[in-house]
């Protein structure tokens, strides 16, 4: 069940209103698709009437572009002089250097050493400077040297009330496009989504149950929710790289403790089995991320969302062809 908690920050369906206002035609208004056909149908509980939300058809191939962006105009003059930094495992980077190009500011991006090729080079292909480190923790390290050392604004790739506004943006605009919907399943990394997205939905749709979902190899969130405050896990072992959130954090773990009926877990067996699915019964190529929400809804949260009207948010689709057909045919 969604815990009430008095930490939770404050959040209103003004602010978000205001986010999408800021972004103005910036962003896209993504576009909703049933998912139907008598093998969909098999593969469900009796009933159930699944959504997809297609963010990955949004300005960089997924929904990150709103938070990076209402972060980016929310700066001053002077921030936007000395221009912004960013951490990513892909596609945060890409977003972040595709809104500082947006506002006429440059972006230097600090990635993980081995980093998704494709993903690479879309940063740099909206102007992103790259930084490589080791591992995850020594990147967000060097991305708050930066911070400090050059005067860059920090735009977080998952935490902060602004992120938060920006993907609650996607809520809002779901609920605008089907205001029937029962529940809704959302993948999790570092919360940034879940956290906006959740929200913007209870406060529209009070009755409506946001489920999160998150690899069994990155599940920081769902050991959050077991402890009751942000964790962080020492190994990231996952496909989805997009999800592999080191720690969670207390703004984005609030909201989404807040407005979350609770997270749960899947393999990347799991993932890859929806890729698949996806690709057959709806005609779309996404990476692991995106597939999760369709994931769960294929396995752990099945039978408990029987015959329920279900959003999927299919998040995002970078990924190269070689990746999607080495995963997907292996």
């Amino acid at each position: 069940m969604v815990a009430a908690t008095a930490e939770a920050p404050r959040l209103t369906l003004a602010d978000i209103r205001a986010a999408r206002a800021l972004l103005g035609d910036r962003v896209l208004t993504t576009p909703v698709m049933p998912l139907l056909g008598p093998a969909v149908e098999a593969a469900l509980a009796p009933g159930t009437r699944p959504l997809l939300k297609l963010e990955l058809f949004q300005h960089t191939g997924s929904f990150k572009a709103r938070g990076a962006l209402v972060n980016v105009l929310s700066l001053t003059e002077a921030e936007r002089t000395r221009g912004i930094c960013a951490i990513s495992a892909g596609n945060h980077a890409i977003a972040a250097a595709w809104a500082a190009r947006t506002v006429g500011t440059t972006a230097k991006i600090v990635m993980k050493e081995g980093a998704n090729a494709f993903r690479v080079a879309e940063c740099r292909r909206y102007g992103g400077e790259i930084v490589f480190e080791a591992d995850f923790r020594a990147a967000f390290r060097r991305v708050e040297e930066i911070r400090d050392r050059e005067g860059r604004a920090l735009v977080h790739p998952f935490e902060g009330l602004r992120t938060a506004q920006g993907t609650g943006t996607l809520g809002l605009e779901l609920m605008e496009q089907a205001p029937d919907l029962e529940a809704v399943i959302v993948p999790v990394g570092g919360g940034g989504l879940a956290a906006g997205l959740a929200t913007a939905i209870r406060l529209v749709n009070p009755g409506c149950r946001v489920y999160g979902v998150e690899p069994f190899g990155a599940d920081t969130m769902y050991r959050s929710f077991q402890a009751g405050s942000p964790q962080s896990i020492e190994r990231i072992d996952t496909i989805a790289d997009s999800l592999g959130a080191p720690y969670a954090l207390p703004i984005s773990y609030a909201l989404c403790r807040a407005s979350l009926e609770e997270v749960v877990r899947i393999e990347d067996s799991d993932m890859i089995a929806a890729m698949r699915f996806l690709a057959a019964h709806a005609r779309l190529a996404v990476e692991p991320a995106g597939a999760a929400a369709t994931a769960a809804l294929l396995g752990p949260l099945r039978s408990r969302l029987a015959g329920r009207r279900v959003g999927l948010i299919v998040c995002g689709s970078n990924i190269s062809a070689e990746a999607y057909a080495h995963l997907i045919g292996g």
